[in-house]
């Protein structure tokens, strides 16, 4: 299990960020979800943080992936672990 820290900006309808959070979840790996539609807020970091409007954003440790890439996200938790 991870202890890096992982946030995931998503919204509701978007089948992507279910796949991310589906692999997390099913990976033991625990993260925090930012819904963009119920906080603006949350829209505004993602896109600050991707420099792009598509979701997920993927923050691991600071590292930015922006949709549901399993071998990029499996190389940046192996390298922050």
């Amino acid at each position: 299990m991870s202890k890096t820290p992982i946030i995931v900006y998503s919204a509701t309808w978007c089948g992507f960020c279910h796949m991310a959070k589906d692999y997390f979840d099913k990976q033991g790996i625990a993260y925090e979800d930012r819904d963009v539609e119920s906080d603006p807020q949350f829209a505004t970091e993602a896109v600050t943080k991707s420099g792009q409007r598509g979701i997920p954003v993927i923050d691991i440790d600071g590292e930015i992936i922006v949709g549901f890439d399993r071998p990029k996200i499996d190389a940046a938790i192996a390298k922050s672990a």
